[in-house]
């Protein structure tokens, strides 16, 4: 099942930037690693990406991560599940993560 995405909630689709240090090494082959809504598809993605960054979208690939345990006392729980996405973007156009002050 598809959910329609209106394109003024394009950007709900992307929670945050993930910058780690094999994230930093991607980023240099051009590749930005996001966390993503776990119903958003590859095309909404990629629209959002475009439409937030004003970049061209090369290809994307996805990953549905299994949810982390948590365990506070003798309670035991999970996080919420989440879903990571490696956008390559076109040769030549980068995404500013960090505007310089």
């Amino acid at each position: 099942m598809t959910i329609r995405v209106e394109e003024r909630d394009l950007p709900d689709l992307i929670r945050s930037v993930i910058v780690t240090e094999k994230a930093t090494i991607a980023m240099e082959r051009n590749q930005y690693i996001f966390d993503v809504v776990p119903q958003a598809t590859k095309p909404q993605i990629k629209a959002a990406i475009e439409s937030l960054f004003d970049v061209k979208v090369k290809g994307i690939s996805t990953q549905n991560l299994p949810r982390k345990t948590r365990r506070v006392g003798k309670f035991l729980g999970a996080k919420p599940k989440y879903k990571r996405a490696v956008v390559t973007i076109v040769e030549g156009q980068e995404i500013v993560l960090f505007p310089e002050v």
